[in-house]
């Protein structure tokens, strides 16, 4: 996709747009829309704030395209827009307060993680493979992590992690279900890779050494130099974000020999390894 392309809203119809109802919210919250697309085993990309940008989309493309299944949920936001700045906040700040998120809350996991669990399930009973992996952005970055629980997740990747947004080394996560993820890395022989900009002001150097002290070497972190990121952004990043922070989003720069674009590199290798049956060989 070129700049022009990423600058006008995306109408995703090269994905099968699904009405999903699972277990794990209320009856108000557990039927989303979930975008599908591809074959293999299955991903579940779960957009960054404010929503499924045609950056976000266009990852999402780039997971399809080497060999995965995709599974996109639509969490908040207007889906396929390109993130303008006003509308932009008001999705954030309904977010903020929302219930299925629970964004001030340290030690305690967004209740959205439990309808996302069950998603991977589903996803793994419909492509099969040896497991799912799963990708958080910003506001969902630590989701992938707490998703975990789900047996069928063997990869998960957190991106620039912003939860809580109060608590700059603050992890969003119950304690009890912390214990047990720890637990599952060590028994399965898992790690969590995890990304964010050296500048970036909403996934802190703290969060990161947090996570570090709470996985060990199970955590393997990954700290872009600032230099890296893209500088032509659409207006919510410009203005609202304001610092470096979407690693495989809005802030990488498409081109060969870039570090946006070793780590998006990274990520499918880490995929492909931990979801084929000759990876995990």
């Amino acid at each position: 996709m070129t700049m022009s392309t990423l600058r006008q809203d995306d109408p995703l119809d090269d994905f099968d747009r699904r009405q999903i109802t699972l277990d794990g919210l209320a009856d108000d919250g557990a039927t989303k829309v979930v975008y599908v697309a591809g074959r293999g085993p299955a991903v579940i990309v779960m957009t960054e704030m404010p929503g499924i940008s045609p950056d976000v989309a266009r990852f999402a493309r780039w997971v399809r395209d080497a060999g995965f299944s995709v599974y996109m949920p639509s969490l908040f936001g207007r889906d396929g827009a390109v993130p303008e700045a006003e509308e932009g906040k008001a999705v954030f700040q309904r977010a903020c307060v929302s219930a299925e998120f629970r964004a001030f809350a340290a030690n305690a996991s967004s209740p959205v993680t439990q309808w996302l669990r069950s998603l991977a399930r589903l996803a793994h009973d419909e492509c099969g493979g040896p497991g799912v992996g799963a990708i958080g952005m910003c506001f969902t970055g630590n989701f992938a992590l707490t998703m975990m629980l789900e047996p069928s997740m063997l990869a998960p990747v957190l991106s620039q992690p912003t939860l809580p947004l109060n608590d700059p080394s603050g992890l969003h996560i119950a304690p009890e279900e912390l214990a047990e993820v720890q637990q599952r890395l060590e028994e399965d022989d898992l790690t969590v890779l995890a990304y964010r900009f050296e500048g970036d002001r909403f996934c802190t150097a703290q969060r990161f050494a947090a996570y570090a002290e709470a996985l060990g070497d199970r955590f393997v972190p990954r700290v872009l130099p600032d230099s890296a990121a893209n500088g032509d952004l659409p207006p919510f990043f410009e203005q609202v974000v304001g610092c470096p922070h979407s690693v495989v989003t809005a802030h990488l720069i498409d081109a060969a020999g870039e570090p946006t674009i070793a780590a998006r590199d990274e990520i499918l290798a880490f995929f492909k390894q931990r979801l084929t049956a000759r990876g995990r060989d």
